[in-house]
């Protein structure tokens, strides 16, 4: 198998790798019959010389390879007839913007494969970036609650080696008593958490959040059944994710609690939206700051003030409840937004490094099968066609 690692593309550019230099030499010495070259790039997290100090070969043409890997969508122009693909394609919600892509693909003979979609025999990922996802929309969360009371000014983690370095800016840390929630017990909330244990903030049950007040900051992680009901005494996790339309938010209480939002959630259109933007004008909704890691853009969001995707180079904006409309950021009538839709390539090197493990451990063993289910049920298309787990998406 020869393996080639492709540069990202797509704009803006992504600085992450699959596989990091050491990590392609591990897997070449560990694997004989494993060859691994690499496309040049001058914005990679990790240079070119990284990769050739490790034995890594360099090449611009990569037509003779026999896998593809990425990170990010791959532009039309740059994908290669006949070839095997793999990374996030943002296809299999049926994303409109990528549908040429997916086109292209089955008009080209080309495979592809969805780092999204590699699960196990019981539908759980086993590879993502969605922890590192977490813990730089925590940091995000904590450094606009700094720009908002003007206790303290935390540099961005982009503007980090790593995150120990990042870590010594919470040195500065001087958090007021404020409430901050967060939603989802997965990846994503996991590492928020983390972040927020770090930060020595205190986490407290969700009654107990919203019916008191501390002398100290304090969070609470909200699963669905915290998030939703049906109006039955017992939450059914199972009927929950078969028939989610059947359910009404229970988020309510927490927007009159919580003074930080932090939305770790996935979310699809059948699910209940956590508040309205009628209630986002109620005179007691006490949330000032979301960090919104999941990152729906409206209209078909959770969250009704995620208007658009912002960016790492102009990460907030700011809300009018009223209007509806965009206003200055960190002023007494904004709900200030942090919206990202690649948090991870903030800590790039932590977060390539934590992906390449789980290519290694968990991902190579099913190349290297015959006849893989992981492997199928993450193939999209191939020969031409839809692969059948993925039947349903259109394709003009």
């Amino acid at each position: 198998m020869k393996i080639g690692i492709i540069r990202e593309e797509k704009f803006p550019r992504d600085s992450r790798v699959p596989l990091t230099p050491s990590q392609c030499k591990f897997l070449t010495e560990r694997n004989p019959d494993i060859q691994v070259v690499v496309q040049p790039c001058k914005y990679r997290c990790f240079t070119n010389e990284e990769f050739i100090y490790q034995g890594i070969k360099m090449n611009e043409d990569l037509t003779d390879c026999d896998l593809l890997l990425g990170v990010k969508e791959v532009p039309i122009e740059f994908l290669l007839p006949g070839k095997a693909y793999v990374y996030f394609s943002h296809v299999i919600k049926k994303q409109p913007h990528n549908r040429k892509m997916l086109q292209h693909i089955l008009e080209n003979n080309i495979r592809l494969m969805d780092w999204e979609c590699m699960k196990d025999k019981k539908g759980k990922r086993v590879i993502a970036f969605g922890r590192w996802a977490g813990i730089v929309g925590a940091y995000h969360a904590i450094r606009m609650i700094g720009f908002r009371t003007s206790r303290f000014r935390l540099r961005q983690m982009i503007d980090c080696l790593n995150f120990a370095e990042a870590q010594k800016e919470l040195e500065k840390l001087d958090l007021p008593n404020w409430k901050i929630v967060l939603t989802g017990t997965g990846r994503v909330s996991e590492g928020a958490a983390f972040m927020l244990d770090v930060l020595g903030v205190k986490k407290v049950a969700p009654y107990n959040f919203c019916y008191n007040e501390f002398d100290e900051p304090v969070y609470t992680q909200l699963s669905s059944r915290y998030v939703s009901y049906a109006g039955h005494e017992k939450f059914d996790a199972d009927d929950y994710h078969a028939h989610p339309q059947e359910y009404s938010s229970n988020f309510y209480p927490f927007t009159k609690a919580a003074d930080v939002m932090i939305n770790g959630i996935y979310w699809d259109k059948r699910i209940p939206v956590f508040f309205t933007r009628g209630q986002m004008r109620e005179n007691d909704f006490r949330i000032k700051i979301i960090s919104d890691i999941t990152c729906d853009v409206a209209p078909d969001s959770s969250v009704p003030s995620t208007l658009y995707a912002s960016s790492i180079a102009d990460p907030y904006y700011g809300y009018n409840p009223h209007t509806g409309e965009l206003i200055q950021t960190f002023q007494p009538a904004s709900i200030d937004v942090m919206a990202i839709d690649n948090l991870p390539n903030e800590l790039p090197r932590d977060a390539s490094e934590d992906f390449g493990n789980m290519i290694i451990s968990r991902i190579i063993p099913q190349w290297q099968q015959e006849n893989s289910d992981m492997i199928y049920g993450a193939t999209i298309a191939a020969n031409g066609s839809l692969n059948a787990p993925y039947s349903y998406l259109p394709t003009m």
